[in-house]
């Protein structure tokens, strides 16, 4: 069964077209490509050369995205733009500029030189977007040039620009002055701005005025309505927009243009309904204050009452029923039109009139005021109106085939750019938190239900549905271990509707399974599947004869085209065996006992009520049974099937309008001061501190305060030692407050204030107890100025952002930030977030290591199982901890009887050990400390202590003989500690006795215990009711690689507790990440370039000017290496380490050099390969890597220090079969530390990095630097790249890496002779051979392959043991579940989709 064949956009361009002979590259060589210096641009290449051939074309995308490949604005028509440029210059800017923004690419860089040229650029660009002359395709990518730069108010070249056309100045467009005088009257501030406007406008010459005169009268079409929504969905540019849209009662003249009617233009409706969204958005537009339903209803009434009180008066025979009737029966559009009917159209038009509304266009408008005008004009400002909240509790959450396949969504699938979507965006400010989560719930339910389409359509294909000679049977030929052919759902239950509903409360059913043909780990599959997962109901018809079906009849496919009848989701209760009990934790062990193989499982599940109860009434009206002709159920793995619950978080979170803590409120939204959340900024910051051990002496203390004064509490500092006390770290900042332009200009330039003071003074830390396990653990990390500043920050309350590139420790920055909040504000918790379980893992067995008690630690969700400790962290681990420590601690307790020769069975539960507390330790410290105090005799003192016998088995002598009475007295104390500290952690653990299910003990855990709780993103957004619910709460967030969690998922765990007395409340938040590297990974590309899917709260942050504390110094790679990427940041140094430690100078065992570009051509006459879209293959690169791989490990490189990377999932599972074949069971090779994907590498590290590009035709989704930068960067000692140097050396974004790498030779350079660790120095001079390609490196590898084991049997030598790596453990479990040794294709995650 074939997919239906949906239009192709242009090919894309590849190294052919951009160095092969042909006119565009010869044009590019001829005058600028290649050129030192910028020839002076001639207007008849311009016109001739470029223009006319491309107007001749049409326009074609892929000759544009040429020219751009070729840098002709970078080189050419920038750099020789002026004044007197014409026009045809002006629009190939403009040309060449959406292709970029269309590309993702960075598009304003080009224009930061000079902002002056391009201010003038864009005024002609503005009078050019009035040019009726020009053709309809030219004006759509002027407007998308203007969209484009509105989107980018961060950048200051663009908001000089773009501010002035949306500032107060375009009211002079409003109908009547009258019109003015009401908003005025509803703010008053708003006439003061406009005054200033005035002036400002009449003070101006004339050529400035022509500046400030911008005329909106541009054509209706799909761009000028996104182009409005954007203006419309930001308080910015929104605020004086809106009021002119309304005046010009835009929304009506859309509505009855014959585009908007003609049938098929569903995308210009569904962008008028999201301009009509934004337009109407409850919002007060002077404030920024949302309105709250009340409010709503009230402006909304106020509207009704004003609109009766004018019929009254001056239509009282015509309009009196309206006039008297109430709100509720006349805000329906149908009701009110009935009532104004009687009026005719000369009436309608006064009444228009005397309600303010415009009812005069100019007459170039071309614009009827008629009957139909004046109705529309009415009903539009007086009908009432679903507000979002309402809107959003409408929309399904489950799919259906319907939802699935509505052509809103599917419009999506194909975007390439070239046509506006009716999406919202995630722009740089956004209206309201409840805008933010709409739009954030928009978004992500479209990518769900795309993701759940390609997967339902992917698995009907493998399974190969086949008619059978019985009409409602079909046959499955094919094979899905996602889906199991079933009977029909048995309806077992219908619950009546609760109160105030209509659907059913619950709907239950019962699915059998049949399993008896199913291999054991796809059974276990089955069986594993958790209470609330969702499954997939479908009803597969293959009668519908799709082979033939194209995209020439029909706009979009239906679900019919891909033999999907019917879709219903259900989510699963319980699943039965074959006695009908339920499967809880099935084994996974194997045993030798036989085993009968299971048949049948039962699946019960909960049908979405909505889709039912709308089949019900179907039903009865002759429609044939949904739930009949289902036929086969579907389920998609646990990580990608999350959306239901956190669709439901995010609609919840919307409903109840959760509240942004007052301090970070207008920072999240963008407006106001960027740097109002920072603790300089906060009233309640905090004076005086103790950092513990984040110095590690005075000298260090000093060297990372440099712009301070540092003063000790004593004169002599050599004895002054950690832990430090800091006095005056910050005070408060007076409230800034905006001053005029003109008292900024005439203000004097203040000198510098001196450097404030801080005072430092220290403790002596107190004495825990007498054992080495006692003692606390303390930081050893020389944190440098910058790293230093970033942990005040931290520990202060707040908003702290910190930049951390490559190797520059941010994880150990906000470890150390959490030790400090432990220790500092003992009634706190923090909550720690990570966008993956792997990455959570690493910073959580960095905390492991902090003098942090791990009672109070706590792992939630998945993944705890790979923290490499003993202690299990996870919520249930953490109960089972618990009762394991109880065990310990009453053990001593019996010790303690034994000390005391105590009889009584006082260490049978938490309860008696109190009693026994209180009893005899209690006493008898009281009487050994009122002996203390009152003999001076140091013998006497060390003879009354009644524990000896207790701390018999502590290093001895518990009391050294040349001890001082006060030392005597402090061991006596850490003594006390120790043992206070048992009968603490037995309180603690109390609760746990009385407590009897798991659940209450897991949540007890949870709500009182925990000071530290760990999880991921995605399980705080998949539980955020759940545990909020329970009353949990926190003070303080801390988000790890926080670039890389989108921004509903940043948002979500700030708000995983429920407000108390309406605030949240939160006191600090911390951000650590690195919006240089990787985004969050979206695999839509609408999604991802068009509605900004990809964006964090880190990165907008950044973009909005938040205060942020970049890191400096890298201690991970080579210098050498860190060349490699450090251009990206504007200044990276070297830690000492990197320039001292030895592994460092030591050269690469076997290389002449340390990093390499290796220049790899087509293998067997192919270069890149695609098996399936964008499942991008390099079968040459695979060769080389795991013969390079192979030459390492013979020469004694460890495997576990070998990581090979590439750009794309279909290279890596090609490096995985090819591993897999050659190595796997080699015990001379075995297999490298991780086989992986660029993208699921960030974070990690290794000391050597083998890199497969992949592409050969063109750079492909590497031209984001961000991932360049993410695999430059994660080697320590050597990374060795493969690729085609011809595509890459000569992309522009990734210049500044490649000119590093192109200065050496293009084929590997080998040192013979040579086993790891080598003795040479990375300086030394070596003669290199070179491998002339992989044929050559292969023969060489094998004849050394033969020379070690002839080596080894001359020797009598053994071969090594296999080393096990986490690549080895991933192939032998792939192995046992039947996968074999790489992935199948139908569980491989396309990651790197462009």
């Amino acid at each position: 069964m074939s997919k239906p064949v949906h239009p192709q956009v242009d090919g894309r361009p590849d190294s052919n077209d951009l160095e092969g002979e042909n006119k565009w590259t010869q044009l590019a060589h001829n005058h600028w490509r290649n050129l030192v210096k910028s020839r002076k641009v001639k207007n008849e290449v311009i016109k001739n050369d470029i223009w006319d051939s491309l107007e001749n074309e049409g326009f074609p995308f892929r000759t544009l995205l040429i020219l751009e490949n070729l840098q002709l604005l970078e080189n050419y028509l920038w750099p020789g733009y002026s004044d007197s440029s014409t026009n045809h210059h002006v629009l190939l800017i403009i040309l060449i500029t959406t292709v970029k923004n269309r590309e993702g690419l960075q598009v304003w860089d080009v224009f930061a030189s000079d902002g002056e040229r391009f201010s003038s650029l864009f005024r002609r660009i503005l009078s050019m977007s009035l040019d009726s002359s020009l053709s309809v395709t030219i004006r759509t990518h002027i407007l998308s040039f203007l969209i484009s730069a509105f989107q980018s108010l961060d950048n200051g070249l663009i908001r000089r620009e773009c501010a002035p056309l949306v500032s107060i100045s375009i009211w002079q467009n409003l109908a009547s002055e009258a019109t003015k005088e009401r908003k005025f009257e509803q703010y008053a501030p708003l006439k003061k701005a406009w005054r200033a406007a005035t002036r400002k406008f009449d003070s101006a010459d004339k050529t400035t005025q022509a500046k400030l005169r911008f005329d909106h009268n541009l054509i209706y079409c799909e761009r000028f309505l996104e182009f409005l929504a954007d203006l419309e969905s930001q308080l910015p540019t929104r605020r004086y927009v809106n009021s002119l849209v309304k005046d010009l009662n835009l929304l009506g003249l859309i509505r009855l243009s014959s585009l908007f009617n003609e049938a098929e233009n569903g995308l210009f409706r569904d962008l008028f309904a999201l301009l009509r969204h934004y337009v109407y958005f409850p919002i007060d537009d002077n404030t920024g204050i949302q309105l709250s339903q009340v409010q709503s209803y009230e402006e909304h009434s106020a509207n009704l009452a004003r609109l009766q009180r004018i019929s009254l008066k001056n239509f009282k025979d015509k309009l009196m029923i309206l006039a008297l009737s109430n709100y509720a029966a006349i805000d329906s559009r149908d009701e009110l039109e009935a009532y104004l009917n009687p009026l005719d159209d000369a009436e309608l038009a006064t009444l228009s009139g005397l309600l303010g509304f415009r009812t005069t266009y100019p007459l170039p408008s071309k614009v009827d005021v008629g009957r139909v005008m004046l109705l529309e004009i009415l009903l539009s400002a007086h009908e009432r109106r679903k507000t979002f909240r309402e809107v959003m509790r409408d929309l399904s959450i489950l799919p259906t085939e319907a939802t699935l396949y509505e052509p809103t969504l599917l419009r999506n699938e194909h975007y390439n750019g070239s046509r506006s979507l009716a999406i919202p965006k995630l722009n740089l400010q956004y209206l309201s938190v409840g805008d933010f989560l709409w739009r954030s719930f928009v978004l992500y339910r479209c990518e769900s239900f795309f993701e759940i389409r390609k997967e339902m359509e992917e698995t009907v294909k493998r399974l190969q549905p086949q008619e059978t000679q019985h009409p409602n049977k079909v046959r499955f030929d094919g094979f899905s271990r996602m889906a199991i052919p079933i009977s029909k759902p048995a309806i077992i239950e219908v619950a009546p509707p609760k109160v105030g509903h209509q659907r059913p409360a619950l709907v239950r059913a019962e699915i059998g399974l049949d399993v008896s043909k199913l291999a054991e780990s796809v059974r276990r599959e089955w069986e594993s599947l958790r209470q609330d997962d969702v499954v997939y109901l479908l009803a597969v018809d293959p009668t519908e004869d799709t082979r033939d079906v194209t995209n020439g009849h029909t706009a979009h496919p239906t679900s019919r085209d891909f033999g999907i009848r019917y879709l219903r989701a259900a989510e699963v209760e319980h699943v039965l065996d074959d006695d009908g009990r339920v499967i809880r934790d099935m084994p996974t062990g194997r045993t030798n006992s036989y085993v009968a193989r299971p048949r049948v499982r039962r699946l019960l599940v909960k049908i979405d009520t909505v889709a039912y109860t709308l089949d019900t009434a179907q039903r009865k009206d002759g429609q044939p049974d949904i739930y009949e002709s289902i036929n086969l159920i579907v389920r998609r793995k646990g990580r990608e099937n999350n959306f239901r619950k956190i669709l439901d978080t995010i609609k919840t979170l919307a409903l109840s309008d959760i509240p942004v803590p007052d301090w970070l409120q207008e920072v999240f939204l963008g407006y106001g001061d960027p740097t109002s959340a920072a603790y300089t900024r906060m009233p309640n910051n905090i004076s005086q501190l103790d950092f513990r051990d984040t110095f590690l002496d005075w000298k260090h203390l000093v060297e990372s305060l440099p712009d301070r004064v540092v003063e000790p509490h004593v004169h002599d500092e050599s004895v002054i030692k950690p832990p430090f006390i800091l006095d005056g770290i910050t005070s408060a900042e007076p409230e800034h407050t905006r001053r005029s332009k003109k008292r900024r200009r005439d203000d004097v330039e203040v000198s510098q204030p001196a450097a404030k003071s801080i005072k430092v003074s220290t403790y002596e830390p107190p004495n825990n107890g007498p054992y080495p396990t006692d003692a606390p653990k303390t930081n050893q990390i020389r944190f440098t100025p910058v790293q230093v500043q970033a942990i005040v920050s931290g520990t202060q309350p707040g908003l702290t952002v910190i930049v951390g590139p490559p190797g520059t420790g941010k994880t150990d920055v906000a470890t150390q930030i959490i030790n400090n909040i432990y220790h500092d504000f003992p009634s706190q918790r923090t909550l720690l977030i990570a966008h993956s379980n792997q990455a959570l893992n690493q910073f959580f067995q960095k905390i492991t290591n902090l003098d942090i008690d791990e009672r109070h630690l706590l792992r939630l969700g998945h993944g705890e199982e790979d923290l490499e400790t003993d202690v299990n962290y996870s919520k249930h681990g953490r109960v089972e901890s618990f009762l394991d420590n109880r065990d310990h601690y009453l053990a001593e307790v019996d010790r303690l009887a034994a000390n005391f020769q105590a009889p009584g069975a006082h260490a049978n539960s938490c309860e008696t050990a109190g009693y026994f507390n209180s009893v005899y330790v209690v006493p008898a410290w009281s009487k050994f400390w009122d002996h203390a105090n009152a003999d001076t005799n140091i013998s006497d003192i060390a003879s009354s202590f009644p524990f000896h016998q207790y701390f018999s088995n502590a290093p001895q002598p518990l009391f050294p003989p040349e001890s001082r009475k006060e030392q005597i007295l402090d061991i006596a104390r850490g003594c006390q500690r120790h043992i206070e500290r048992i009968f603490s952690e037995l309180e603690d653990i109390r609760p746990f006795e009385i407590l009897r299910t798991s659940r209450d003990k897991a949540n007890y855990l949870l709500i009182k215990e925990a000071r530290i709780i760990a999880m991921t993103s995605t399980h705080a957004a998949i539980r955020r009711q759940e545990i909020a619910d329970l009353g949990f709460h926190y003070d303080n967030v801390i988000m790890e690689e926080a670039a890389q969690i989108t921004e509903i998922e940043n948002f979500i765990p700030l708000a995983l507790q429920n407000p108390k007395d309406g605030q949240l409340a939160l006191q600090r938040v911390v951000l650590c990440g690195d919006h240089l590297q990787n985004s969050p990974i979206v695999q839509n590309l609408a999604f991802r370039q068009f509605a900004n899917l990809e964006q964090s709260l880190f990165l907008r942050f950044v973009r909005l000017g938040v205060p942020t504390i970049s890191l400096d110094y890298q201690g991970r790679a080579r210098p050498s290496i860190a060349e490699l990427y450090k251009w990206r940041y504007s200044r990276l140094e070297n830690l000492p380490n990197v320039l001292t430690e030895i592994e460092y100078l030591r050269a690469n065992a076997g290389f002449r050099y340390e990093y390499q570009f290796i220049d790899v051509p087509d293998y067997k006459g192919t270069g890149e390969s695609q098996p399936t879209p964008h499942y991008f293959q390099n079968l040459g690169e695979a060769e080389y890597a795991v013969t390079l791989y192979q030459y390492m490990r013979l020469l004694g490189y460890p495997a576990s220090r070998i990581s090979i990377l590439t750009t794309y999932a279909g290279q890596r599972a090609l490096i995985r079969d090819v591993l897999g074949h050659r190595c796997a069971k080699n015990r001379l090779f075995g297999l490298p530390r991780l086989v992986t994907t660029v993208d699921k590498y960030q974070g990690e590290q290794n000391d050597y990095i083998i890199l497969s590009l992949v592409r050969t035709t063109r750079a492909g989704y590497l031209r984001d630097i961000r991932r360049l930068t993410v695999a430059l960067s994660r080697a320590r000692l050597g990374v060795y790249i493969l690729g085609r140097r011809s595509v890459f050396e000569t992309c522009y974004e990734l210049r500044g890496a490649f000119v590093k790498l192109v200065e050496r030779p293009n084929q590997l350079l080998l040192t013979p002779g040579e086993i790891f660790p080598t003795n040479r120095m990375l300086g030394d001079e070596v003669e290199g051979t070179e491998m002339t390609g992989v044929v050559h490196l292969g023969q060489y590898v094998f004849e050394m392959t033969k020379a070690k084991i002839e080596s080894l049997k001359i020797g009598g030598g053994q071969l090594p043991v296999i080393e096990e790596t986490p690549e080895m453990m991933k192939m032998d479990a792939e192995e046992e579940d039947g996968v074999g040794g790489y992935p199948v294709e139908e569980d491989e995650d396309i990651v790197g989709v462009e």
